[in-house]
């Protein structure tokens, strides 16, 4: 069985510290909802195990299967099993669609795949994200909406087949039709053994995806694991029970966070 690893993680950008000292582990299979205040290292988090080059390691250990992945570049540790679906999907101008997703598989295969296997793969995909399948001539993510590019995330997974995906709030920006979609495939490729880390400010998807199991971070530390029954707990009281229970104190100054629910996304207080 296939296992994330990650150790005394210490991760900086831009000279301030980030990740002070991440410990957790992730094996196939399993679904963990990673919560916690904003600003306080979740997406860091994701954007350090693929390899951002915003983000520096200064310390820990990040192994998959027992190797380095500090040690790969980005493109080998995507073929090596790991996928980020990103908050913020770049557009590529003069980069078609159906060419890149072609690349990509073709990068994890010792031999290219047919064209007629690869049209038969992509059609069958489009299909299950509910997105047109002319969207495949357009550029990668050019003048797609925010919906469309985070369809197009899940698409590029289902397609890739990692080991485990990355998913940095992958709902938000999408209607209550968009999310049961996006839900829908993460749950399909939850059944394939898939290992899944998400990140998400809204208890309505991990309603629908029903995560294994949970971690908080505060801090930019793991400050406390447990079952599913903490995503109601927190959308209905926050983050303060953690200081008053276990000591966990907030240190970013972030006005009303301990009011805010998980399915407000930190904006609005929680209705009373």
């Amino acid at each position: 069985m296939s296992k994330l690893v990650i150790e005394n993680l210490h991760v900086s950008a831009r000279d301030v510290e980030i990740l002070k000292g991440v410990n957790l582990t992730l094996e196939e299979g399993e679904t963990l909802a990673l919560l916690g205040p904003n600003g306080h290292g979740k997406s860091t988090l994701l954007g350090a195990i693929m390899g951002n080059p915003n983000y520096t390691v200064t310390e820990g250990r990040i192994a998959l299967d027992g190797k380095d992945v500090l040690a790969m570049s980005v493109d080998e540790r995507s073929k090596a099993g790991i996928f980020l679906a990103m908050q913020y999907p770049s557009e590529i101008p003069g980069v078609n669609s159906a060419s890149f997703l072609k690349a990509a598989m073709n990068a994890r295969r010792e031999k290219p795949m047919s064209l007629f296997t690869f049209y038969s793969e992509l059609k069958k995909a489009y299909g299950e994200m509910g997105v047109p399948f002319e969207m495949s001539n357009r550029n990668l993510n050019e003048g797609f909406s925010g919906g469309e590019k985070k369809r197009n995330e899940i698409l590029q997974m289902k397609l890739l087949d990692p080991k485990f995906s990355l998913l940095d709030e992958i709902d938000s920006g999408l209607d209550v039709d968009a999310i049961g979609v996006v839900s829908k495939a993460i749950v399909e490729e939850q059944k394939k053994g898939r290992g899944f880390l998400v990140v998400s400010h809204y208890a309505r998807l991990y309603d629908l995806i029903q995560p294994t199991r949970v971690a908080i971070m505060i801090n930019g530390r793991i400050q406390y694991e447990g079952d599913p029954s903490l995503i109601a707990r927190i959308d209905q009281e926050g983050y303060e029970w953690l200081k008053r229970e276990h000591g966990i104190e907030i240190e970013k100054e972030n006005a009303g966070m301990n009011k805010v629910s998980i399915g407000t996304c930190a904006v609005k207080e929680t209705i009373k």
